[in-house]
């Protein structure tokens, strides 16, 4: 038993890097620190300069989106929790945050003011500030993003009740050099290092430890160097458990609101041992404000602080400095961020009261994601077939969830010709015909609100889990339960103001469900032509017509052996599918032709698939030619003869293997399809 505990003890201690450990409790003299400093200035960079460096150190990737350059800081695709706070969709907003973060960082202006995120309920606000105070606590941990405090060490010290106590604010350690010379110091710490913002430690010490220092420079007779022989420099960790570093505050009812939470209390216990409620040692400096110090400070609907807190806040932000009680005013080096709602932001703006607050924030809108590919991700994080247990989620379920939330946010367009779902896919960059890149960047040009508005993340998670667990019998999800889950929901939704609204979101369905079938009919299309030798045959029998058109030549029929005259009917027929006008045909013909012969020319042999619209054509027509022989609208009347039936489970595995269906979502889709052949049957006859 014993060496049994002993092996599991040896195993825990091998997993448990040590020297890890022993290098971020490192604890060394105020010489020694100033020796790291000397060979790595970076570690004397502000809140402001950190949380920047922090972000850049993950890297950027740079893409083009309507002609302009777009940065994706990959630092929010959450590299600490294998991407489970990823914030999808929002790089142009988050662009913008991180600029002010580096204009803060070269000491610009934005380090004094209150950063607001602004933005619909759900819309990533909470997210994006969790990754930043995650992101500083991890970053404290590495080399490059170590920082340093102090205690004292008083146990020689006659007259001093305690023998050692930390910096209660975790300051920097540069702070103990008087302020007079302190900028000479720095200096002088930082030649020969190009470091690409100014560093500057500005600021006094904490009361208590102003009140120490004064004690021992008393007591010394004003020897600094002997009063800093107290001094021991360590490790600085950050960590929002441990209240080191990272703040949160969050507003409670106005009645139970005090200002001591942001800028620390008395310790009336203390009060007997210093006699005085005035003797810094007799206070806790553990409000937000204080304990955020070197890091950052979140406020949670920061607009529903009273207005006692807010003048805390301005002088925080404008002026780096709070008021303890009883105690002068006290530096603080930190990232104030809060975040709001929109019905809180425009008491803000009709408050006059507020002017002071709005002239020293910087607002960073955070919208809905307005592209439809974002929007899948977000589901697909928590609903994908290896996170749902004992479920199969049917293709384009959450393609049709995320593509009705997304219809939700997006403003009508002012061009007559446009609907909201072609709108939609240019978002998404997919071709609409007749538009261009300008025409989205119009677009997006026109609209006021567009993002600020419609349906949150949140509502489609609850009625995905909904279809979850509500279809018990079934081993798969598809489309319309969820679609039918998200409808039934509007009917109870807290957040619809208005009928009118609750009216707009249920005729969205409409196109929807009209998209949905479409991209069903085309995937079973597909999956019935996919025989990729019919379609080579296909192919090579169109080009030989196109060529022998384009050059005035007849065609050998390989049958008969006789030459004839080029098939416009199977020409024109394939050519309709991708919507080539009788008009021009004859130019598209030869642009084919064209293009052939520029391959042939680089050594390169023409290849159908790498036509997207001439695959397509093919295959429809294809599909067209097969259609009758597997008589697929035959399904709905369950009585289907042995030869089709082979037919159709050829169509089901093809389904199943190059589409993600399984064996009921590939029934079911099958099912649904042949209705709407059938009814197309039932059209035509009727015609």
């Amino acid at each position: 038993m014993t060496t049994q505990a002993g092996s599991w003890m040896d195993r825990i201690q091998d997993l448990h890097d040590i020297n890890a450990y022993r290098e971020q409790h490192w604890e060394g003299s105020f010489e020694e620190y100033m020796d790291l400093v000397r060979k790595d200035p970076r570690i004397i960079r502000n809140a402001h300069q950190r949380l920047y460096d922090m972000i850049v150190e993950y890297g950027t990737e740079e893409y083009t989106e309507y002609k302009k350059k777009i940065v994706h800081y990959t630092f929010f695709n959450d590299p600490f929790n294998d991407g489970e706070d990823a914030v999808y969709g929002l790089d142009i907003s988050l662009m913008k945050l991180v600029n002010v973060f580096k204009s803060a960082a070269y000491g610009y202006g934005t380090e004094r003011r209150v950063i607001l995120l602004h933005g619909p309920v759900g819309s990533s606000k909470s997210t994006i500030v969790r990754l930043l105070k995650r992101g500083v606590e991890e970053y404290s941990k590495q080399p490059q993003g170590m920082l340093f405090t102090y205690r004292w060490d008083l146990t020689n010290v006659p007259g001093m009740e305690e023998t050692s106590f930390v910096s209660p604010m975790h300051e920097e350690p540069l702070k103990l050099v008087p302020s007079d010379i302190r900028e000479q110091v720095v200096n002088e710490l930082i030649e020969g290092h190009d470091l690409p913002y100014p560093i500057k430690i500005e600021g006094e010490l904490n009361p208590a430890c102003r009140h120490t220092f004064a004690l021992l420079m008393e007591h010394y007779q004003g020897d600094w160097k002997k009063v800093l022989s107290h001094i021991r420099v360590k490790r600085l960790i950050l960590s929002e458990k441990d209240r080191v570093g990272i703040g949160t505050f969050q507003p409670k009812d106005e009645k139970n609101q005090d200002s001591t939470e942001l800028t620390g209390d008395i310790n009336y216990r203390k009060i007997a041992i210093y006699g005085s409620d005035s003797d810094p040692r007799a206070f806790n400096f553990d409000g937000e404000f204080n304990i955020a110090n070197r890091g950052i400070v979140e406020f949670i609907e920061v607009l529903k602080l009273d207005v006692a807190f807010l003048y805390d806040l301005l002088g925080a932000s404008q002026e780096h400095k709070i008021k303890p009680k009883k105690f002068a005013q006290t530096d603080i080096d930190e990232v104030i961020i809060g975040h709001t709602n929109e019905p809180e932001y425009r008491k803000l703006q009709n408050n006059e009261f507020m002017e002071a607050l709005r002239d020293r924030t910087v607002k960073i809108d955070i919208p809905y994601i307005t592209k439809l590919d974002k929007e899948v991700q977000i589901y697909r994080k928590g609903y994908s077939d290896d996170k749902v247990r004992g479920k199969h989620v049917a293709p384009h379920t959450l393609e049709v969830a995320a593509m009705w939330a997304v219809l939700t946010r997006l403003e009508a367009p002012k061009k007559a010709n446009l609907t909201l779902m072609q709108k939609l896919k240019l978002y998404n960059g997919q071709s609409v015909s007749g538009y261009t890149e300008d025409n989205v960047k119009e677009l997006r040009k026109e609209v006021k609100r567009e993002g600020m508005d419609g349906v949150s993340p949140r509502y489609v998670q609850d009625k995905l889990s909904n279809a979850l667990v509500s279809n018990e019998t079934e081993q798969s999800i598809n489309p319309f339960m969820v679609l039918n889950e998200l409808e039934a929901g509007l009917r109870s939704s807290t957040l619809i103001t208005s009928e009118d609204q609750r009216k707009r979101y249920k005729d969205i369905f409409i196109p929807v469900r009209e998209e949905y079938e479409n991209i069903v009919k085309s995937e079973v299309q597909r999956a019935i032509s996919a025989d990729e030798e019919a379609v080579a045959r296909l192919c090579a029998n169109y080009i030989d017509n196109v060529k022998a058109y384009t050059q005035k030549e007849k065609v050998r029929n390989k049958y008969t052996g006789r030459d004839e005259e080029p098939d416009e009917r199977l020409m024109r027929s394939i050519e309709e599918k991708i919507e080539i006008p009788e008009s021009r045909k004859d130019d598209f013909r030869r642009e084919v032709m064209n293009y052939i012969g520029a391959l042939a020319l680089e050594g390169k042999v023409f290849n159908y698939k790498t036509n997207a619209r001439l695959h397509r054509a093919l295959e429809l027509k294809l599909f067209e030619d097969q259609k009758d022989s597997i008589k697929l609208s035959t399904l709905v009347t369950n009585v289907v003869d042995e030869e089709t039936q082979k037919k159709i489970d050829v169509v089901k595995e093809r389904l199943i293997r190059n589409y993600g269906y399984n064996e009921e979502s590939a029934t079911d889709v099958l099912n649904f399809v042949s209705s709407i052949f059938a009814r197309g049957d039932v059209q035509d006859q009727e015609s």
